[in-house]
């Protein structure tokens, strides 16, 4: 589990999906949302990137928890 800085789309809710992110300096733009599922603390996100591989994201929003990390990576 590695700690992301991501941004989202925020429409009639916060952190609707993801939109960019970043590994270490290097930055990634979401080209497409390929599947998205809820747990009863998280929300994860598989992403193609603009670099063509897929990335599970995992968003935990609970009590004072506010954080993205990357769960999976496929080329």
């Amino acid at each position: 589990m590695l700690r992301l800085r991501v941004e989202t789309y925020s429409g009639y809710k916060a952190d609707e999906r993801p939109v960019r992110f970043a590994l270490g300096e290097r930055r990634y733009e979401v080209r497409e949302v390929l599947d998205q599922w809820y747990g009863p603390h998280d929300t994860w996100f598989r992403v193609r990137a603009d670099d063509g591989c897929c990335y599970i994201l995992r968003h935990r929003s609970f009590a004072n928890e506010d954080f993205w990390t990357l769960e999976a990576f496929r080329q």
